[in-house]
């Protein structure tokens, strides 16, 4: 991060810690027109922020100094900027809907190789549903079981759930990830073997937990749907989005139906790619481009807008205003809609898997904070959880609101009632209530101190007119970009995961001693005691 440049932001925000957001209200009456903004269906109101004029000036700058616009190129055009795989940065040009356009890699357009795989996409997903693929027995596909893990679950779990109003309700998607065998039993007591599509999602195919579960998987189908040859069920039941054909036709897979994705996809990126499969059967092709078309809407806006207008710039800039200047160690995303239940967890991994890194490009230790916790559930739920914390607690906690002015399910006046808290937090928020107000409310005095609010907490407040695919896809991207522009001014490798290596590696390890004869137990005396303890309790 340009220290020179930060510098200036600390000295802003020293000049301004005096001043609450209440005051900055008072003080301006144009204030929330003058920070809200809007692009691709969004509106973003920033003003419950701890921001004013200099503050918001001196990160820009910060943003400048890090040459962020030439990043942002950097990442559209093709560059390797993950260094340290070598590997360009493309997930923008899975969503790219312009015809005529051509994104280059080591000299190749990647652009027709991106269309080419839509459109098979697309093709299988409408055979599938007008129930032209048919199972083994001939009946029709009612049950699709993606199974992933991480970027092959998260996103296309989180996307399906989000847009079930424009699914096909005959069709039932299920996602297994986890390698504890209760999340694939639990879903296999759901679906019938006759009329199930299993779509094993793994870039290699070697991946650990989803083979397993893909095994397991297949074993059950033959048992279910017996054959002379077996292949020819899982021929039938069983797709896959990977590039590894030799291991996909070992399982037996017809390659004919691989979906192929490439290195420049990062998983945590890869849901407008065959990754998102299971969610295109599910909401149909022509929804599935609506959220393509959503994703670029943004990708264009954070590609041209200047950065005091630029949505993504202005989330990550506030970001990094709390994380380094206030020592903020988390933030909260709180949709208050019930379809975006899984948004948050989706977006844990986005930010927390990019961005928690301790060494800057060159190989440095950081001397500041990267990476907050991301964390959040969907209002109103979370209102009767964690909610006192954030606005009595001694954490501070930035918070994202997303809403929605228009429901899918107008049922009396829920609607209402939702947004009215969904307003209603951000508000007590930013004011809080003083103890002068609650003796004017005739609160007794010796409760004064337990029912004053400080307020000063800062939140955005983001609002949409309706849950589209199309909004779904540019919400996406808004975070998406955000991530990235924190990552160009900490000045670290946000499209790496080296961390996630080490601890399987270990496992492979641990695995042998947990099912050898003769273990060799040479690891440290805490983890060989566990392993023995965990082979006692099983008879080993």
């Amino acid at each position: 991060m340009n220290q020179e440049a930060w510098k200036k932001v600390e000295a802003a925000i020293e000049a301004s810690k005096g001043t609450t957001i209440r005051q900055l209200f008072a003080a301006d009456p144009a204030r929330a027109e003058r920070y809200t903004a809007s692009a691709a269906g969004w509106t973003l109101d920033y003003s419950k922020n701890r921001i004013d004029a200099n503050v918001m000036k001196a990160l820009l700058k910060l943003a400048e100094a890090a040459n962020l616009k030439a990043e942002i190129e950097k990442m559209f055009t093709g560059e390797k900027i993950n260094r340290t795989e070598n590997r360009a940065v493309l997930h923008t040009a899975l969503r790219n809907c312009d015809p005529a356009a051509k994104v280059l890699v080591d000299g190749k357009d990647v652009m027709p190789d991106v269309r080419a795989v839509l459109a098979k996409m697309s093709a299988f997903a409408d055979k599938v549903r007008k129930g032209e693929h048919k199972g083994f027995t001939g009946k029709r596909i009612k049950y699709v079981v993606n199974i992933g893990i991480g970027g092959s679950d998260l996103g296309p779990a989180m996307a399906t759930i989000a847009l079930a109003p424009f699914s096909k309700r005959g069709i039932k998607c299920f996602f297994v990830s986890n390698v504890d065998s209760t999340h694939l039993a639990e879903t296999l007591r759901e679906v019938k073997a006759d009329q199930t599509l299993f779509i094993v999602a793994s870039k290699t195919f070697t991946t650990q937990e989803t083979m397993t579960n893909a095994l397991s998987a297949r074993t059950w189908l033959i048992e279910k749907l017996p054959s002379v040859n077996p292949n020819d069920v899982v021929s039938k039941h069983f797709v896959a989005v990977s590039t590894n054909a030799e291991e996909v036709s070992k399982f037996g897979i017809d390659t004919a139906n691989m979906f192929g994705f490439w290195d420049w996809v990062g998983g945590r990126y890869s849901l407008p790619s065959a990754i998102g499969l299971s969610l295109m059967i599910s909401i149909g092709p022509a929804n599935f481009r609506k959220l393509l078309k959503g994703y670029w809407k943004m990708d264009k806006h954070f590609r041209t807008a200047k950065l005091d207008r630029n949505l993504p710039v202005i989330l990550a800039l506030l970001g990094i205003l709390y994380a380094n200047g206030y020592h903020a160690e988390s933030y909260a995303v709180l949709p208050y809609d019930q379809y975006l239940s899984r948004l948050p967890a989706y977006l844990q991994q986005l930010d927390m898997e990019s961005n928690g890194k301790s060494v800057t490009k060159d190989g440095k230790p950081v001397t500041y904070t990267t990476g907050p916790i991301e964390w959040g559930e969907p209002g109103t739920n979370g209102q009767h959880s964690f909610y006192q914390l954030i606005h009595q607690g001694t954490h501070l906690i930035p918070c994202d609101f997303i809403g929605f002015c228009k429901t899918h399910n107008a049922i009396a006046d829920h609607h209402d009632k939702l947004m009215a808290n969904f307003f209603a937090q951000t508000e007590a928020l930013a004011f809080g209530k003083t103890a002068e107000q609650c003796r004017a409310d005739g609160d007794p005095e010796n409760l004064v101190p337990f029912k004053t609010f400080e307020g000063n907490r800062p939140t955005n407040t983001l609002l949409a007119d309706e849950l589209t695919p199309e909004t779904l896809g540019a919400l996406i991207a808004l975070y998406e970009h955000k991530v990235f522009v924190q990552g160009v001014i900490w000045d670290i490798y946000s499209f790496d995961q080296w961390g996630v290596q080490l601890g399987k590696v270990l496992a492979k390890n641990v695995l042998k001693d947990l099912t050898a004869d003769k273990p060799s137990l040479k690891h440290d005396s805490s983890t060989n005691a566990l392993i023995a303890r965990y082979r006692k309790v099983l008879g080993r």
